[in-house]
This record gives C-alpha cells, structure tokens and sequence, in this order.
C-alpha cells in the first residue's frame, strides 16, 4: 500500500542520499576521474636492483625524459616521525622510510632523464634545521644524494624555510576540509611533484601510500595547535593535531575550513585533508618502496600498538596516485573499493574515493591498467603476516 511521504521524511531521504554521494561518488563521477598506468616490480634487496627496476617501471609508464627534462623536479619525502626510534634495533629505512638506496637511484634516473634540478623536501618534526642534519640523525650520508645527481638542493619545508611567502594552493570546487592550504614554497616553484613513500598501514587512515605522504606538506607553523590566531609562527612547534580533532583552526591568514562544525573525528578528517592536498598540488610521480616495511601503523610501537618487520619486496610506481595507491592496497592485500567499516578502514573513510570525489583519480582495479609484476602473484598480505606471527 501506498502512503504520503511528509516533508520531513523527504528531506531526511535527500540528506542521506547527499552523505552516501560524498562518501562514495556516484557511477557518472568515477567515470571521469582518471586511470593512470601502475609499473609493479619484484626486487628483493636494496642493490643495484633497484635502479634496474625502477628504470624498467619508468619505461613502463612511458619514460622520464618527456617528464622531466630541464624542468625542476621535487620530491616529497616520507620521513616520518623521529630520527631516532627504531623497531626492534631496526634503522626507519628498514620499516618506515623510503630507503636511501630508493632515494639515491631516483635520483641518479632523474638526473640521467634530463631533470635540470632535483629537490629533496620533507618537513621534520618540530624544528628549522636543515632536512640534511635531520637525515644525519638518522645515520644517513646525505652527501650520497647529492652526488647521485648534477644539482641536488634540500629543503625544511614545516616553515617558510628560504621562501620569503607561503604559498597557497586553492582545492578545485571548494575542497572537503578547508578550501585550500598554504605550503612552503618549494611545492609551487617545481614543475615536476613527485611523492616518494613507504608501503605500510596507518592507524588512522588504514594505509600510508603516496597520497597519505602529502598530509606532511602541510607547514606547522600554520597547522599546529601552537599556531596564532593572526598569523603563523616564525618555528614549527607540535604536530597537525588540528586536522585530526578539529579543536581549532589555523591561522586566520590561511584559507578557512569548509565547515567549521564538521565531525572532530581524525577517520572523517585526515582523510579529506589528504584527498584536498593531492587536488590542490598534483602528484605527477607516485612511487612507493615495499622491498622492506612494517605491518600494524606508520611509527614504530605507537600508542602500545603491535607492528612487524615485514619484507614484501615489492616496488610501485604511478602517473596517477589514486591509482597507483589502489594498486599498492591490493598489493597489500586489501580492497581499494572499501568503504569504511572494512579493514584497513575500520576506523576511517576512505580517502581514495573522497579524491576520486575530487576527480583526482579512480582506485577502480578494472579500469587501472597494470605493468610489470600482476598483482595476483606479487601480493603481501600484512594483515595475515601480522596474525600469524601475534
């Protein structure tokens, strides 16, 4: 039978069917975001390998040269947390950075691609030092890196750094957290972006691939609970917090939130912080090391968390990061389709649809074309190497 549907009723219909619209876009939308190719290799150790690999996944792309040659190239780092901590006596680039090794040939190809300068940035945590002595920390070489290339500059990019302004990046159509974001200058005065990040899960995002790297441009002299009302600070002082509870806002300098009332959850907001970021400042290069990694988060014994060293042997790379993250999920083995409630996202919404939303890119395995390694026979299951050694 039959029954009049009251105005109130009606308009509860329409405000979920524009909730479940964000959350997952609808058929027409996930039609135009864009596939771009994914290169997958096998490489088994940090060697000369993996400069064999790399150049061949390149190659698979397309190649470098039409990307890079005489143009200024960055490269967004992913050396999270700090310097010092260590898994299990384990150096960060065995579980949680990208390895030198990955970094150096990266370099050397760029170099040899025609690249006219190269630029390492990374924003360390809560300090203007330079990213070389940060790496020192680590025990790294950073003289390797410059070598490895004919000009190799670095940048501190948690501050304005050697930029006399911040510069902003607006998020086209608005943006899902804040309509855009002001960053060191080093990511507008590149022609060329490139996202250098580890394979591993997040405890807040479910994974941490070439997107989630680019929540780490975001300067917190702006983006910190320590910031002023007015304007930012002249240091870095604490993390990001504001993006994941949402108890403040940035500076009144930088663009406003799109919605000063939404949820103060980190699973609703750090993953459309990310999805904005890699809209408003293009990832034209994802690549992502998996030779050696951790299962179970991002840090090493975070918050009581349980984390293993894993070795999947696996390098990714991608023209397009929402495609070449979907990639390195199932790689994971997870679905880059999930919605959230479904691991890795038992806590947080998906950020690969939210910048497919943003017509970024399609984490749609059918429509992404794969090279190199399949998928079927190159997969790491962390979820199952994390059970199985519990």
């Amino acid at each position: 039978m039959n029954r009049k549907t009251s105005r109130r009723e009606f308009l509860g219909a329409m405000t979920m069917a524009a909730g479940a619209y964000i959350a997952r876009p609808a058929l027409l939308q996930a039609q135009q975001a864009p596939a771009g190719r994914v290169a997958v290799a096998t490489c088994p150790e940090y060697n000369r390998q993996v400069v064999d690999a790399l150049s061949t996944m390149f190659d698979q792309l397309g190649g470098l040269d039409t990307l890079v040659r005489g143009k200024t190239v960055a490269i967004k780092l992913n050396l999270t947390g700090s310097a010092t901590v260590r898994l299990r006596y384990l150096p960060p680039e065995i579980t949680t950075w990208p390895h030198p090794q990955v970094i150096w040939a990266l370099v050397h190809l760029l170099d040899r691609a025609g690249a006219q300068r190269i630029r390492l940035l990374e924003s360390p945590w809560a300090t203007t030092e330079p990213l070389q002595e940060f790496m020192v920390y680590a025990g790294w070489q950073p003289k390797e890196f410059e070598n490895a290339a004919r000009r190799v500059e670095f940048e501190n990019t948690n501050f304005l750094g050697s930029g006399k302004t911040y510069a902003r990046f607006m998020v086209p159509g608005g943006g899902l957290l804040f309509t855009g974001y002001d960053l060191n200058h080093s990511y507008r005065d590149c022609d060329v972006f490139i996202s250098l990040a580890k394979l591993k899960e997040h405890r807040t995002t479910g994974v941490t691939l070439s997107m989630k790297n680019c929540f780490g441009i975001t300067p917190c002299t702006i983006y910190s609970d320590f910031a002023p009302e007015d304007e930012p600070l002249l240091v870095p002082r604490g993390g990001r917090s504001l993006f994941h509870f949402g108890n403040r806002q940035p500076p009144k300098s930088a663009p406003p939130a799109v919605n000063v009332n939404s949820p103060k959850e980190g699973g609703y907001r750090v993953p459309r912080a990310v999805a904005d970021l890699v809209a408003a400042r293009p990832i034209h290069l994802a690549v992502i090391d998996g030779i050696y990694s951790m299962a179970g988060g991002e840090i090493p014994n975070q918050y009581g968390g349980y984390h293993i060293p894993v070795h999947p042997g696996l390098l990714i790379a991608g023209t397009n990061c929402v495609s070449t993250d979907a990639v390195a999920m199932a790689l994971m083995g997870f679905d880059p389709m999930a919605d959230r409630g479904v691991h890795p996202f038992e806590t947080s919404d998906n950020m690969l649809h939210l910048a497919e939303h943003l017509g970024v890119g399609t984490p749609d395995l059918t429509r992404i074309e794969v090279a190199g390694a399949p998928i079927a026979k190159a997969r790491f299951d962390f979820r199952k190497v994390k059970l199985s050694a519990a």
